[in-house]
């Protein structure tokens, strides 16, 4: 059932971005409110587009979300696969499954250190070697 709902939420997270969802989306909208004065803008005309459109973004919501979880996922696998693969730290390795306040310090952490990288980098070009063709352009 797990893999069917999954097939069913992209089928209708990939459809719903289309253009043509939005289309149909505005042209029901668009006869709703031409219907207004034929149905004297009644309860049950607006009870029509209220209902409808809670109704549709209330299930628009969870199937999204699905979406959105599975490609969030899938991504985590992908970062996670290049570094163990990489130099990079294996910190890093779940760290979405973190509190926030665990992930800002990470943040820090990272933050530091590429502030100490940058010192570093300026220090090394401070001591640089001259280049000796300058020295002599400049005599």
């Amino acid at each position: 059932m797990e893999k069917a709902f999954n097939k069913f939420a992209g089928m209708v997270a990939r459809a719903s971005g289309r253009p043509l969802a939005f289309a149909l989306c505005l042209l029901s909208v668009i006869l709703w409110a031409i219907s207004g004065p034929l149905l004297h803008y009644s309860e049950t005309w607006q009870l029509v587009i209220n209902t409808g459109t809670t109704i549709v973004t209330f299930l628009m919501v969870f199937l999204i979300q699905n979406t959105q979880n599975r490609d969030g996922a899938a991504i985590q696998a992908k970062l996670d696969e290049l570094i163990l693969s990489g130099h990079a730290k294996n910190d890093f390795i779940g760290i979405e499954h973190l509190t926030e306040a665990e992930v800002e310090r990470f943040r820090a952490m990272c933050l530091k250190a590429k502030a100490e990288a940058g010192l570093r980098a300026g220090v090394r070009k401070q001591h640089a070697t001259p280049n000796p063709s300058a020295s002599k352009n400049s005599a």
